[in-house]
């Protein structure tokens, strides 16, 4: 049965018409992302009013809310006003869909690829905001751990870090619903927990603030998502990312040294190349383990 569960779930990803579908659907959860992105900073409402025009205010009419097509078809204005819409919202609703896309050709049509595809949901609002704004709002990383958490149940477990734990402590194998939820919770507590340490850290060493309670309540949720090894690889692939981007900013922008960076924004992007590479990279460095 589970055989004949993945035939079809491959049969399903060489679909163009399926594939197709999930796209557009990207497309148009990624325009509902860029209201997200606007709107939830300043506490307004995700729902009401429509869509308007950042400029005029005028309502955005439902043609002309297309999601990338509108954008290229009025030469990035607004039809009323003609003053410039920026160029991130058919970027966002366009990496959305390519995203969703991603995750149906890598998890097929399946529990995974929705788990997957909300997560990106996620991330792109937590890194546009955080590279816009430099906040990480606590609506989008709570709503996102408990939707991780509750996800955990139904998910097949892929982390192992539970059943390893499980093996060593308890005569029995637990239920994979419960080794799914615990490696959820392994995920968020190190995830925050490290992130927590290395904050105050930084804070007691130099007096003042290296990471915003921001960046950790987003491993929290990532974590509940990630699990444990892959949460210690986000933060890992962050961190490089943040780094060497950061001494290209300092470098040609001539930035100073305390320039404030987006860290979220880079744990944002380490996240989501963790959900596509992540496995291989963990069984590569596993074998590098076993073969001592």
């Amino acid at each position: 049965m589970r055989n004949e569960g993945r035939r079809l779930e491959g049969a399903a990803t060489r679909n163009p018409l399926i594939a197709a579908g999930v796209f557009v659907l990207g497309l148009v959860i990624g325009s509902f992302l860029n209201v997200c992105i606007r709107r939830i900073p300043r506490d307004a409402s995700i729902v009401l009013p429509a869509s308007r025009c950042p400029s005029c205010q005028a309502t955005i009419k439902p043609y002309d809310n297309i999601p990338v097509l509108s954008w290229l078809k009025l030469g990035g204005k607004c039809r009323h006003c003609k003053q410039k819409i920026s160029a991130l919202y058919p970027a966002v609703e366009l990496l959305t869909g390519l995203l969703f896309l991603a995750c149906f050709f890598a998890f097929g049509l399946s529990l995974d690829a929705l788990k997957w595809a909300v997560f990106s949901a996620l991330m792109i609002v937590l890194t546009i905001t955080d590279v816009r704004e430099r906040i990480l709002p606590d609506k989008v990383n709570f709503t996102g751990l408990g939707i991780g958490i509750a996800l955990s149940f139904f998910a097949r477990p892929v982390d192992g870090t539970a059943l390893w734990l499980a093996n060593r402590l308890f005569a029995f194998q637990p239920p994979r619903p419960v080794l799914s939820f615990a490696d959820a919770l392994l995920g968020a507590a190190v995830g925050s927990g490290l992130l927590w340490l290395v904050g105050e850290g930084y804070f007691r060493l130099r007096g003042r603030e290296g990471m915003g309670l921001g960046d950790v309540k987003m491993m929290a949720m990532a974590g509940a998502f990630l699990g444990l090894k892959r949460t210690l690889l986000t933060i890992l692939a962050g961190s490089l990312l943040g780094s060497v981007i950061g001494l290209l900013v300092i470098a040609l922008a001539g930035k100073g040294r305390d320039y404030e960076l987006p860290f979220g924004a880079f744990l944002g992007a380490g996240a989501l190349l963790v959900v596509f590479f992540g496995t291989p990279a963990l069984d590569w460095y596993q074998s590098l383990l076993a073969g001592r």
